[in-house]
């Protein structure tokens, strides 16, 4: 079954703060396998310009999809067992560090098929608690056999 159209353009409301700590970073950093010392030390961050430790470029995808509620909503019509990861990608503002207290709100940008798939994409705003854009998300969810 098609998803919802009526869903484009319908935003979350934002989410409760999220504070990145350097442990979420550190954890985060190693299960990607990423060893780079500004994401793990301290020290190292700050030597290479930075208040404290930095989160990997892909770290918000943690937090950001506050859209989740959307997406759960029976009216948009998505079969979750039919879901598979399409895409994501991120524009920064600056990067996140620990110590930030962050806030997404998740807006339905597009939804189409693509032959027997419906594809869905989410943008996510994430700002610091007193509105500062850091930096902003775009995931793509593809559902198989939706369109068909």
């Amino acid at each position: 079954m098609a998803l919802n159209r009526d869903f484009v353009g319908r935003a979350s409301a934002p989410s409760a703060p999220y504070e990145v700590s350097r442990v979420k970073i550190r954890e985060f950093a190693t299960a990607i396998g990423d060893s780079n010392p500004i994401y793990h030390d301290r020290g190292a961050a700050q030597a290479a310009g930075h208040p404290d430790v930095v989160a990997p470029p892909t770290f918000p995808i943690v937090f950001s999809l506050s859209g989740g509620a959307i997406l759960a909503d029976p009216e948009l019509g998505l079969n979750f067992a039919m879901v598979v990861h399409g895409e994501q990608r991120f524009e920064y503002r600056r990067p996140i560090h620990a110590g930030d207290e962050l806030v997404s709100v998740s807006t339905v940008t597009d939804i189409r098929s693509v032959g027997r798939n419906e594809f869905i994409t989410v943008r996510s705003d994430v700002t610091t608690v007193e509105g500062e854009l850091v930096c902003t998300t775009y995931n793509t969810i593809v559902e198989r056999g939706g369109a068909g």
